[in-house]
């Protein structure tokens, strides 16, 4: 049952993370945001509509693959497709929390900046959460 609740929990986080990235990308960021991390005291990139949206399907296609590993819904396709979508997504979830040794991530070089700090305090551990559970939903035995 435990399984189910991880499963359950991670996939609405995912589901918010994603409706959020819909918000921003009918909404646009406004620069500079907490939420887009800077060099210099500008903008590292600014994402357009497509790059938002691109990330809410990304995000939305996650949660349905935890929700189906975690047995909240049945798949159409092979138990072993959504277990390696799954660890896929655990994966990434957890690199993203390591980071690209630069702007994100716990090993960032850039810090004082508010993307900085919100990620120091809320993205990567999030992430990093998120991932190992994700790993952990992945890799379960499926005896229920």
């Amino acid at each position: 049952m435990g399984e189910i609740i991880v499963a359950f929990t991670i996939a609405c986080v995912l589901a918010i993370l994603s409706m959020l990235h819909v918000y921003w990308g009918v909404e646009g960021i406004e620069a500079p945001s907490a939420v887009i991390p800077e060099v210099d005291g500008k903008p590292a990139f600014i994402p357009d509509a497509r790059d938002c949206y691109a990330v809410a399907a990304a995000l939305a296609l996650a949660s349905i693959l935890v929700t189906t590993r975690g047995g909240l819904l049945r798949s159409p396709f092979p138990e072993a497709w959504t277990q390696i979508g799954t660890i896929s997504v655990g994966a990434v979830l957890a690199v993203r929390a390591i980071g690209d040794f630069h702007l994100m991530g716990f090993f960032k070089r850039v810090r004082g900046t508010a993307f900085a700090e919100w990620d120091t305090h809320l993205f990567s551990p999030l992430s990093l959460v998120l991932g190992l559970a994700t790993l952990w939903v992945a890799l379960m035995d499926k005896t229920f």
